[in-house]
């Protein structure tokens, strides 16, 4: 467990095991244990809706050795994680998770595709705008209103093509308000043809995203990618975006093959994800729901709702493929808790600085504040007072003292004994408003730093600072 010490360089803790014999902590097992039946209940409402769970395993040993593996080869490893780069990756990816404006709009949730694992289905009025038309010109303008510009406006859907007029009048009046902005559309390329690749070029469009189906015929996928070749010749960046299913690894291989060969500029892996509402599908296929589903349990907004066992590792191990190969094509793992991250840094990024004993993770955009319990609070904090720190939250309920997480790497060498050393515990928040325009810090989770990643205390100040780091498509 590394854990950052506030200069830029990380700590590296290696905690020894519990014996029985040791000092018991019952206001720390108390916390741990609320979390710990707080994620047993969620499961167990899930089960009840008739999903099946992968077995429990929380240190998923395999993922850090894949991205062990991609580091070597020379990949980012971002957002604790939850997004990898090898390559060249969009300006937009960039943006989704970063200091900025980055925005999606749709025509309609129209589509003409019928996709198991579509997860439009769970948005709000999704019927209803199937039918009519988001107000997507006054969305616009409502941007266009606000202080900071957008760095990416996107159209996505439903399939956005289906209006191809609707389509052009759309990224005509983004450009026109926006004239600096990256703006990108994402499309199955079923309803692509040369004439309006031509006018949608004509709008200043940056990017064009094509999804790839594994249950597409070979003929409508031999459309797809011929679509590809003629967006190669007009459009500055053309990406595929697609999940990955476990079991398609074959599928994929022969996929990348021909993708690096037209010259696509790079490929979104998606984590795949169960959408709520067709699970018989998902089991006919012999999936199972990743257990635990999050390292946080929340009510994120995004609808892709809970990942599938194995997509992760798939995707990870499909770069390193294809690096190994020898392809040239950009690629980016995009998990679904990478999703989750944008809405994160939206919330608890402007509240970094709401409290002097927490701060803000510039790797999972959680608020954290630092904490022990019982018997190891009037050590840590005479040690900590002994060394400068003088700010602490005292919470007798809990029985618990909280401090800035800069001090974890003191806290977690106080020793209760000349055998035991004291149990840290990182508190994860985010920021709420309440009806009286006050905000508040709302405790998600509790967890050892022995079990939890790194906290990373210095971030970008901008979003130019950190796409400086990346081949940018």
């Amino acid at each position: 467990m590394a854990v950052h010490d506030g200069n830029n360089t990380y700590v590296n803790l290696s905690p020894s095991p519990l014996k029985e014999d040791q000092i018991k902590n019952e206001p720390l097992e108390a916390v741990l244990g609320l979390y710990r039946s707080i994620e047993r209940e969620y499961t167990k409402a899930l089960e009840g809706t008739g999903v099946s769970f992968a077995r429990w395993d929380n240190t998923r040993k395999k993922r850090q050795e894949l991205l062990d593996q991609l580091s070597n080869r020379g990949a980012s490893i971002r957002n604790k994680g939850a997004s990898v780069v090898l390559g060249g990756v969009s300006k937009a990816c960039i943006a989704c998770t970063g200091a900025c404006v980055s925005r999606s709009y749709a025509l309609s949730n129209n589509c003409h595709r019928d996709c198991f694992f579509c997860f439009n289905p769970n948005q709000k009025e999704f019927a209803y705008y199937c039918e009519h038309f988001f107000p997507w010109k006054k969305q616009l303008d409502e941007l266009a209103a606000t202080p900071e510009k957008p760095s990416c406006v996107a159209l996505t859907g439903g399939e956005p093509l289906l209006y191809p007029d609707e389509t052009i009048a759309f990224f005509e009046y983004a450009r026109r308000l926006f004239p600096q902005s990256h703006l990108r559309i994402y499309t199955s390329g079923d309803l692509l043809d040369k004439e309006l690749l031509h006018r949608l070029k004509q709008t200043g469009l940056d990017e064009i995203r094509f999804s790839v189906k594994q249950s597409d015929s070979d003929e409508l996928r031999e459309n797809v990618l011929q679509r590809m070749s003629w967006a190669k010749e007009l459009i500055p960046t053309v990406m595929v975006e697609m999940p990955v299913i476990p079991g398609t690894e074959d599928f994929m291989h022969e996929l990348l093959r021909r993708l690096d060969a037209i010259g696509i500029d790079g490929i979104n892996l998606l984590e795949f994800a169960y959408p709520m509402w067709n699970w018989p599908v998902y089991e006919s296929l012999g999936l199972t729901l990743r257990n635990p589903v999050a390292n946080v349990l929340y009510d994120y907004e995004y609808a892709g709702s809970l990942p599938i066992q194995d997509s992760e590792e798939l995707c990870l191990s499909l770069m390193i493929w294809a690096h190994d190969e020898g392809l040239h094509l950009g690629m980016h793992y995009c998990s679904l808790e990478n999703k989750h991250r944008a809405q994160m840094r939206n919330l608890n990024e402007k509240y970094a600085n709401i409290d002097s004993r927490y701060a803000f993770d510039y790797g999972d955009f959680f608020l954290k504040t630092a904490m022990v319990f019982g018997p190891d609070r009037e050590l840590v904090r005479n040690q900590l007072m002994q060394c400068g720190c003088k700010d602490f939250i005292e919470d007798e309920p809990t029985n618990s003292t909280s401090f800035h997480p800069r001090w974890i790497p003191i806290a977690s060498k106080v020793k209760r004994n000349d055998l035991e050393t004291v149990q840290v515990g990182v508190s994860y928040n985010v920021a709420v408003t309440s009806g009286r325009n006050k905000t508040a810090l709302r405790e998600l989770k509790v967890g050892l730093i022995e079990t939890e990643p790194a906290i990373e205390l210095d971030g970008f100040s901008s979003i130019d600072k950190e796409m400086d780091q990346y081949r940018l498509l």
